[in-house]
């Protein structure tokens, strides 16, 4: 019997599709701002409203949604507040979320088994009313990401150069970490809340290697995300693996293949042979008709273009410029 005989992998596939194509998707933008480690904190708050779905009886994954985007605001809020404390700050939401979710699961009766299903995923706990949710949310990912591309590309390479030019850097900003927050809650069914971070960073650190121009590597990145999320879960079938763990583990392994086929690419671009291009002949010497009842001057009457070590004169729609004892045709 196939393992699309089954509506629970069908399901996990469709779901691995839409964590494999959003992570990498606002990956590349973490990773160009470099805060490759964000997925990973993100995850660590949203455990905590897995924990508070798990205590209060409502649906785990719009509450760790609401829960992740609050979380992403403080901290973005901290980053931008500059102060030295925001990494002290940080550090005590991304533990204390942690520890805050693993207490209300106890406090229940549900105990550490029933949050390692959000923590390193799984197939079996992806409903079909979740998958609708994922779908809502990872189409506004694809939106944003792909339809905010200059200005968010813009912002993470440059704040300064973005407020030049009139962007609203922290708005788009907060965006950013939002979306990751939306990111990382989407990708907890497949790959799990502590491991995501990996499918975010990992497919874009390899389409780097690979290629050059963000557009291009973000491209390859959603498409080694797309692959190790559908390869985690089809194998994780068949070896009765966790998907969330051989989904990193592939992610990896692209990863170390892409180093030494970087090598060879790199190797292979710097022995192609400059071609040197020499300047094209000169255009041939026109000269104008013979002025015989004008010469071109101040005060001539005609409108002088001052055009780097010498003046051009408009004379009937033409440029003609003084040469010795002619004019040339400009």
């Amino acid at each position: 019997m196939g393992l699309l005989s089954f509506a629970f992998m069908q399901r996990a596939l469709i779901a691995a599709l839409l964590a494999g194509i959003t992570s990498p998707a606002i990956g590349a933008y973490i990773v160009q701002r470099r805060l490759s480690l964000l997925g990973d904190g993100l995850g660590h708050v949203a455990i905590a409203g897995v924990g508070l779905a798990i205590a209060t009886g409502t649906a785990p994954l719009p509450m760790a949604v609401a829960v992740a985007i609050v979380g992403a605001v403080i901290i973005e809020l901290l980053r931008q507040s500059g102060k030295a404390t925001a990494d002290v700050a940080m550090a005590i939401l991304f533990y204390g979320g942690l520890a805050t979710g693993v207490l209300l699961a106890g406090l229940v009766g549900q105990g550490t088994g029933t949050l390692s299903n959000y923590l390193f995923g799984s197939l079996l706990t992806i409903a079909e009313t979740d998958l609708w949710l994922i779908l809502g949310l990872a189409t506004a990912i694809l939106a944003a990401t792909i339809g905010l591309m200059p200005q968010l590309f813009a912002v993470c390479t440059d704040e300064d150069f973005a407020k030049v030019m009139g962007l609203p850097v922290r708005f788009y900003n907060l965006l950013i970490v939002v979306l990751a927050a939306i990111t990382v809650t989407v990708s907890m069914r497949t790959v799990g809340l502590l491991m995501v971070s990996a499918l975010m960073v990992v497919p874009v650190a390899t389409a780097g290697n690979l290629l050059t121009g963000f557009r291009r590597s973000f491209a390859l990145a959603m498409g080694l995300g797309v692959v190790a999320a559908i390869g985690g879960v089809v194998g994780s079938y068949y070896l009765n693996a966790p998907p969330g763990s051989l989904i990193v583990v592939i992610t990896i392994i692209g990863f170390v293949l892409s180093l030494p086929l970087a090598a060879i690419l790199n190797r292979r671009h710097r022995l192609e042979p400059v071609i040197e291009i020499t300047d094209p002949e000169p255009l041939p010497h026109e000269t104008t008709h013979p002025h015989t009842d004008h010469e071109h001057g101040p005060g001539c009457g005609h409108l002088a273009v001052v055009h780097g070590d010498h003046t051009d004169y408009v004379h009937d729609g033409h440029r003609h410029a003084p040469h010795g004892d002619h004019y040339d045709e400009h």
